[in-house]
């Protein structure tokens, strides 16, 4: 053999022999830690996301060197698939809201913002639709609501929840023109509640885009690796990806790499608050559902 590979024998038991280096030991350490942090998103993170994991850890390393160490181990992140399906279907004798936001998402502070959307989750068992509703400021879930058809009463209880959590004054609430949210009772819920509504064009994702945001990062991070025989366990996995981990822990490159909640927490916004308690939502409600 190393006649086959030219070189010396004593070469080859001195390398046999050799203990490991500190720089071996150390990688191995931090690549457990960094595998410890993949497993924990759900095999999610990408280097980005772990790498602001380890430094707010104390560890002191460079992106590159987490860069080396994944590939080597073969860890990834998920990547968002491309494409856009349409669920969007205007009643053409509804007349639409304004736009009042022009594409331009931004927010100064909590319940100044929200974007609404809906979209469809697929079980052995149907369709199961999800209407959510974000803060643009902090890009968390303020409201969401689950039921077997795409109704204006869906959109509803997703603005209700917001309403009761965040208690906003003078909100603007921005869609899309789907039946459900140019509905009159819609209309009327955003009228007694002082909501203003906006709505985009239809068919285009960029006159919702950060809803779209959102709904790709759940598409990727859990409806396409996951396979749902009732909508039972749907609605709870679903409920659980938000509640547990997208708006207390999932890190956001918009917000620092902060999760949702502590972003908010971070900014000490006096008109935000993080008691969920106000809110009903237990897991049961969500079983009992129609």
């Amino acid at each position: 053999m190393c006649r086959s590979l030219k070189v010396s024998a004593s070469g080859y038991y001195d390398w046999k022999d050799r203990p490991v280096s500190a720089r071996a030991v150390a990688n191995a350490a931090l690549l457990e830690r960094i595998q410890t942090i993949h497993q924990a998103s759900d095999a999610t993170y990408g280097r980005p996301r772990i790498l602001v994991e380890l430094r707010e850890a104390g560890d002191r390393i460079g992106h590159n060197r987490v860069a080396r160490l994944m590939r080597q181990a073969a860890i990834r992140g998920v990547s968002r698939r491309r494409g856009y399906v349409v669920t969007t279907e205007r009643d053409p004798r509804q007349r639409p809201a304004p736009d009042l936001v022009k594409r331009a998402f931004v927010a100064t502070q909590a319940n100044q913002l929200w974007v609404a959307d809906m979209t469809y989750l697929p079980t052995w068992a149907g369709f199961l639709y999800l209407a959510v509703v974000l803060d643009v400021y902090s890009r968390r879930v303020v409201g969401w609501a689950f039921a077997e058809q795409m109704t204006a009463s869906l959109v509803i209880m997703a603005l209700n929840m917001a309403l009761t959590l965040r208690k906003p004054e003078g909100v603007i609430h921005h869609s899309d023109q789907g039946s459900q949210y140019t509905s009159l009772a819609f209309g009327q819920r955003c009228q007694i509640m002082g909501v203003r509504p906006s709505m985009g064009t239809v068919g285009d994702a960029y006159d919702n885009a950060m809803a779209e945001s959102f709904f790709a990062s759940l598409e990727c991070e859990l409806i396409a690796r996951r396979t749902w025989k009732s909508k039972t366990e749907a609605r709870l996995e679903v409920f659980t990806w938000i509640e547990a981990w997208y708006n207390p822990r999932r890190r956001h490159s918009a917000l620092n790499y902060l999760s949702p909640i502590n972003f908010e927490r971070s900014q000490a916004d006096p008109t935000v608050t993080d008691d969920n308690t106000s809110v009903h939502h237990p897991v049961t409600a969500l079983i009992e559902s129609p």
